[in-house]
């Protein structure tokens, strides 16, 4: 399979030492979504908030297969939240298929990632982005203890990276 890589130009994205912009969302899971806010999950203990491309496009799918197989929220204190532009009955099916356990915020106005400075628009789609696939690593007060974002398409995390900022919370 061969993907013409895209240049997604330079970004303004939240940066570590930034508190992260608070939203509400329907937050899914594999039984049911209700609307919660990061501010409530972060309130717990840290969280990893990772952005992906829409559900059924493959950098979701290899993102998700990844944190599923680390299974770092067995090893950290850690909450792993999933935010795309895919709706609540796309989040289920793809938790479903995955088998992953994390949740999922539904975003499909992409009005989060428009705020974390990660808004793609999409080539060939007049008025439809979505967020560029990012990581956040959050600690109780929102602050960004870690970020990478994607400077092309597609691109992925240095997931031994991220596993050194979670050694570090």
């Amino acid at each position: 399979m061969e993907f013409d890589v895209v240049d997604l130009g330079e970004t303004d994205h939240v940066a570590e030492g930034e508190v992260a912009p608070d939203f509400t969302r329907p937050l899914v899971n594999d039984e049911y979504w209700e609307d919660r806010s990061l501010s409530e999950l972060t309130a717990e203990r840290p969280v990893l908030l990772v952005f992906t491309t829409m559900d059924g496009a493959f950098p979701a799918t290899y993102v998700w297969n990844e944190i599923r197989d680390r299974a770092w929220d067995d090893e950290y204190d850690v909450e792993i939240v999933g935010c795309s532009i895919s709706d609540p009955y796309s989040h289920k099916a793809l938790i479903e298929d995955r088998e992953i356990d994390y949740d999922l915020f539904s975003d499909p106005k992409n009005t989060v990632a428009v705020e974390y400075g990660i808004a793609h628009d999409l080539d060939g789609m007049t008025g439809i982005s979505e967020p560029r696939p990012s990581v956040f690593l959050l600690d109780e007060d929102r602050t960004v203890e870690y970020a990478w974002v994607s400077e092309e398409w597609p691109e992925f995390p240095d997931y031994d990276e991220i596993e050194a900022a979670l050694d570090e919370i």
